[in-house]
């Protein structure tokens, strides 16, 4: 006779048995030799973890979804998800760890990049979690999701995620989850005008999509970003990756965002511009031995650099929090899930120089996000990706979203979460960090909103970038001085 946890782990795969799913051509693209890429998140816990009560509510809500209690089936060409019973003890993970350590941090750091290094059983539910009861300079324990990303894009898996997660202040409320507005929104001209912008918003969408497309065939052709110090080689991909994070004031964001009438996405992008600026800065005054010639031709190297980073762009309606909570709690799947890998690309242009007035990266980035918005990039190239997986098959596939990766320099991305403190299996959240890893990138900048914060999180090939902490600094360093810049200059909100 099997547990009551097997059973129950039954009792929801049954109710989708025969449910068997193809994967997406994103989910494909995702297991190919060159192209094999993890989601990993860290969760920073208020409090020490059970074990047992993490084991209970991940039975009532995660595995009761079925890409997470699913194995992936291969059969010539094609790919399958087939349901399974889930074993709990298979994919929760509770090393043994010395509570006395010198150094926890650096143990955690260690222990996440180790992870990055090995891949998941394949005939298995593709996740586990592993649980680190170890005290921490942030947290009383951390928690580290790993799963592969053909399970869902970040958006969806975030949102699942939250769905598993309760309010602090209210056990049985849900997260709340900002909508996000557009700034500088006004009332609409109306009638005759509006035919007119109408028609010229339409002719630049158009104009601005052509042109983005020849930068994007160019880019898989020939066109390669500047080799910096921050921009990996053939081969990084298969590297082992480190992460860090770094936890910043989203009231500092919000200010820079009200007293400049622009949005969080505007001044996340400018602080990003600002720090890879002063990063690649100070590491080329390392590199300055010839005094005032030399640093003349580093401040003009800085403003010849070519430094792009690609955003992957979630074209499927995301199922919000409340609609994946009730679909986990009725242990059903009649319902439509909206789930999976349906994503395009877009490349974001970053300006590297030294700027006198710090304001100048926050007002660039806008322009840069606003060019983009009038743009349909993202579903352009998730067509051209589709078609090309359709006709070619995932080899050839794979190694053109490998080359087209490997010629930008960095992955980019920012994913809102929740307004209040948060639970997680019955403890309270202190920080989310997620990250992503398997892609030709020897740098990825992830931003995740919680609470009343907003942590950073590298994921970085240390031959690249040996000292990641100080690229942490550099961003962080850059919200304080365009924060000051903005109160100096006496800026009122619009």
């Amino acid at each position: 006779m099997g547990s009551a946890e097997e059973d129950q782990a039954a009792a929801s795969s049954s109710a989708f048995e025969e449910e068997e799913e193809v994967l997406s051509p994103a989910a494909r693209l995702f297991h190919a030799p060159r192209f094999n890429c993890y989601i990993i998140s860290i969760i920073g816990s208020n409090t020490a973890i059970d074990p047992g009560l993490v084991k209970v509510s991940l039975q009532q809500t995660l595995v009761k979804h079925p890409r997470f209690s699913s194995n992936l089936v291969v059969s010539g060409r094609r790919m399958k998800w087939k349901p399974t019973t889930v074993n709990l003890q298979d994919h929760i993970i509770i090393p043994n760890l010395d509570p006395n350590m010198d150094s926890p941090d650096q143990f955690i750091e260690d222990y996440i990049s180790h992870l990055t290094t090995m891949p998941l059983d394949l005939s298995k539910p593709l996740w586990e979690l592993h649980l680190l009861n170890l005290r921490t300079s942030n947290a009383e324990a951390i928690g580290v999701f790993r799963m592969h990303h053909s399970i869902g894009d970040g958006a969806s898996l975030m949102s699942l995620l939250l769905a598993c997660t309760r309010k602090t202040s209210d056990p049985d409320s849900l997260p709340t989850i900002p909508v996000q507005k557009r700034a500088g929104s006004g009332s609409s001209p109306g009638g005759f005008w509006w035919f007119f912008i109408a028609i010229w918003l339409v002719l630049r969408i158009i104009w601005n999509t052509f042109v983005d497309l020849i930068l994007f065939s160019a880019t898989i052709l020939f066109l390669k970003d500047t080799k910096t110090a921050l921009k990996g080689s053939s081969g990084v991909d298969l590297k082992p990756k480190r992460l860090v994070y770094r936890t910043i004031s989203m009231d500092d964001i919000k200010l820079v965002k009200n007293k400049m009438n622009i949005t969080i996405n505007d001044v996340i992008l400018g602080i990003t511009q600002a720090g890879l600026s002063r990063y690649l800065n100070a590491e080329y005054e390392l590199q300055s031995k010839e005094g005032e010639a030399k640093q003349q031709k580093k401040i003009s190297l800085l403003k010849r650099i070519r430094l792009r980073a690609t955003v992957l762009i979630n074209l499927r309606p995301t199922p919000g929090i409340q609609t994946l909570a009730e679909l986990m709690s009725k242990e059903s799947n009649q319902a439509k899930w909206g789930w999976g890998n349906r994503i395009g690309y877009i490349v974001l242009p970053f300006r590297i120089a030294l700027q006198d007035d710090p304001l100048e990266y926050i007002r660039q980035a806008k322009a840069a996000i606003d060019r983009k918005k009038l743009s349909l990039e993202a579903i352009c190239t998730y067509r051209i990706a589709k078609l090309v997986l359709t006709i070619f098959g995932v080899k050839v596939a794979s190694a053109i979203a490998h080359r087209f990766l490997l010629n930008t320099t960095m992955a980019f991305s920012n994913v809102v979460g929740p307004l209040e403190e948060i639970s997680f299996c019955g403890h309270p959240i202190s920080f989310l960090a997620p990250s992503v890893y398997g892609h030709p990138h020897a740098l990825t900048i992830h931003y995740q909103s919680y609470f009343n914060k907003m942590t950073i999180v590298l994921a970085v090939d240390p031959d690249v970038i040996p000292h990641p902490h100080n690229l942490c600094h550099h961003l962080e360093e850059s919200l304080n001085i365009i924060k000051d810049a903005v109160v100096d200059k006496g800026l009122d909100a619009a």
